[in-house]
């Protein structure tokens, strides 16, 4: 990963942070927002400089996918999940020829902010979301506009506020990934895009399925639970008596308490920092 790239996420992640102060139910998200962040660019910077360039924010998805590595090689580890291993089917999807109300109500009854356009042979021609139907709803609203801001405004909005359909209104070329995709790649391609949903095609470009941020979140990192179970299984291997320690683990940061040996701590802190998805570890031992 470049500095430039990682400089631009950095950049997204702040302009996300409320500029207010964090409620208690904000916090939580925003940690998982940063652990998700971090994982997608650890997964970035372990890309092969001989992979493609990547799909350009706003771009179709270029074609199918390189091949997967041959059992044995170790280019690509086979146990890798895929876009397929999480991807949401069948997916909701709506017709280019849709009125706008009709979509209007999809995306309420199916509770998202965005829908794939299909034509008559399911290949995904774009995506319609919340903010092109206010572009109409803007513009069915108050229609003209006064002044140079007016009319700045309504140039911009004149392409999707004087559509009627979800061909007219939608979004395209679409961004799209494959089945067959690791799922780093595709939260690479969500958080580049900066989309929460994806459609996923196959090789011809028709709809098979659905992936959203919060399926990619939850498999590129995992729940306090699970690192729990790994922390407790490495104490177990350093200790004695693995009871003579407490554990917590709270948005992906351990911590440790009670009286142990200074040096065993230590070394079992240092093991702790390594282990998958721990953002960060806290000794509130006392040393005996």
């Amino acid at each position: 990963m470049s500095d430039r790239e990682r400089s631009s996420v950095e950049k997204e992640a702040r302009r996300g942070t409320p500029g207010r102060a964090r409620t208690p139910q904000e916090k939580p998200r925003q940690d998982a927002l940063g652990r998700y962040l971090a994982a997608v660019a650890t997964a970035a910077s372990e890309r092969s400089d001989a992979e493609e360039p990547e799909t350009a924010p706003g771009t179709a998805h270029p074609g199918p996918p390189r091949a997967a590595s041959a059992p044995g090689t170790s280019e690509e580890e086979p146990a890798a999940l895929r876009v397929r291993d999480v991807m949401q089917v069948p997916a909701v999807a709506v017709p280019g020829d849709m009125p706008f109300v009709d979509v209007a109500h999809t995306l309420a009854r199916e509770q998202v902010g965005s829908v794939p356009v299909v034509d008559a042979a399911d290949h995904v021609i774009g995506v319609v979301s919340e903010s092109d139907l206010l572009a109409k709803a803007a513009v069915m609203a108050e229609p003209r506009r006064h002044g140079a801001v007016g009319r700045l405004w309504q140039h911009r909005l004149y392409e999707k506020g004087h559509g009627d359909t979800a061909a007219t209104l939608m979004t395209f070329p679409p961004v799209t990934v494959h089945p067959a995709e690791r799922v780093a790649d595709a939260a690479w391609t969500a958080a580049r895009a900066r989309l929460k949903r994806l459609p996923v095609t196959d090789y011809h470009g028709r709809i098979v399925g659905v992936v959203t941020r919060r399926d990619l979140l939850r498999a590129l990192i995992r729940d306090d639970a699970e690192i729990r179970a790994e922390v407790e299984s490495l104490v177990g291997r350093h200790l004695l008596d693995p009871r003579a320690v407490g554990i917590t683990v709270e948005n992906g940061v351990v911590t440790v308490t009670g009286r142990v040996d200074r040096a065993v701590v230590s070394e079992l802190v240092a093991s702790l920092r390594d282990i998958d998805d721990v953002v960060g570890v806290v000794d509130d031992t006392e040393a005996v």
